[in-house]
This record gives C-alpha cells, structure tokens and sequence, in this order.
C-alpha cells in the first residue's frame, strides 16, 4: 500500500487467464435419425457397392454394418443377414435390365430391333456398372437368386419373337427362333462383360459390329458397319 493506493500484483491469482469464465458449449448439431425405408435403402446401396468390388464371399456383415454406421443386428433385422442383402440387390439389377432391354425393342426393321438390344445392354452395363459386376459374379446363393445365365435367357425370349417372324418370312424353321435368339443375346452379353473393362471402343461402334457379325454372319460382313436405327452413341 502507497500513499493509500492498493498496487496490483502481478501474480495475483484474480487476472489469471486460467480463471476466466469458460466459453459457452456449442450445441451438437442434432443427430437425424433414418426411417426404417431409408435405413434399408442405404444398406442396400453400401451391400450393393461392396459386392461389385469384392465380390460375396469378399464382403462381411461387419463391413456392411461399420460403412452404415449401425450394429450388426441391425443388418440382420432388414435382411437376416448376408444372403437376404444379396439376394435383394441381384434381384433388382436382374429386374433392372430386364426393363430396359424389354423396354427398348420398340417396332422398327428387325435389324433395328437387334441394335435396340445391343444398345439396351451396353447402356446397363454404362450406366449401372456396379450391379452388372454383381450379376456376373459367381455366387454361393445364386440358385435362390437366378443367375446371369437364366437373365440373359429371359432376355432371349423377348428376341425369340423378333427372329420368329423373321424366320417366317424368310422362309425358315421358326422353330430354330430360340436357338439363334440364345446364341445373339449371349454374344452380346459376353462381348459386355469384355467391354466393361477395356471401354474400347466407343458404345455405339461395339453395337454396330455386333449387330454387323449377327446380321450378315461372317461370310457378308460389311469392311465398315453402319447403324440403321436412330441410335448414334
């Protein structure tokens, strides 16, 4: 004390920045919580995208539920486990395909029809390129699934009718229809599953070759096969 005015000292414990008033918490932003369709949406989506890279045997309960942020009984609570995952997501890739390749053989020039087809894969095979992993993937439930194979034969059977009445007018047995309908489609879809991971070349000039090979056969190809329908890419 100086001359009756109080000094300060340095050290004293009251200015101590260690005592200062903490800062207000922020509040956690608020957790929404997923209804049960969405759960199981998003469940398919990480189950779908793990069995395209690792294949079924490759991917794990753990994984799926881990990647979800969920438990694993969770999983098993929408889909009794690995297989009722897998089984759902080659159900809707199957049906998916199917769609499209049934949705694309409008009325046109039977050749036309027959690039409709080549197109309608090809696109799949762009455009949802996870799910055609999964459906040429080997799999220890397929029997309860379908496979590739019974896909692809489902397909030849909306072709079959095509060739049937071209078979007709040409004068052939209609009876080989689904002979030829099973060899088309399925060079188609081997040619895809090649083209998956090459993507050489472009879409529309693997469509025009494989339609050019089935039309004309090997004896008539054309040095430089065109597109007849609207399709160009």
């Amino acid at each position: 004390m100086m001359d009756g005015v109080a000094t300060i000292d340095s050290n004293d414990s009251s200015s101590s920045p260690s005592q200062k008033a903490p800062a207000p918490r922020r509040s956690r932003p608020r957790r929404v919580r997923m209804t049960g369709a969405e759960r199981r949406e998003q469940l398919l989506d990480i189950g779908r995208a793990l069995f395209a890279e690792r294949g079924f045997e490759g991917t794990s309960v753990e994984e799926i539920a881990a990647k979800a942020g969920v438990s694993k009984p969770v999983v098993y609570e929408h889909f009794g486990g690995k297989e009722g995952l897998y089984a759902v997501v080659v159900d809707r890739e199957m049906r998916q395909l199917l769609d499209m390749v049934t949705g694309a053989l409008t009325a046109g020039h039977p050749r036309e029809l027959l690039e409709q087809a080549a197109f309608a894969l090809l696109d799949y095979i762009e455009t949802y390129t996870d799910g055609f992993r999964i459906l040429v993937r080997d799999s220890p439930v397929a029997q309860s699934t379908g496979t590739f194979a019974s896909l692809i034969s489902d397909i030849a059977t909306q072709v079959e009718d095509i060739l049937g009445l071209e078979f007709k007018a040409r004068g052939f047995d209609p009876k080989l229809a689904p002979l030829y309908a099973q060899a088309l489609v399925g060079m188609v879809a081997l040619t895809g599953q090649w083209w998956l991971d090459v993507r050489k070349p472009k879409k529309a000039e693997v469509a025009a070759h494989l339609v050019n090979l089935a039309w004309h056969g090997l004896d008539g190809l054309e040095p430089k096969p065109r597109l007849v329908g609207h399709r160009r890419a």
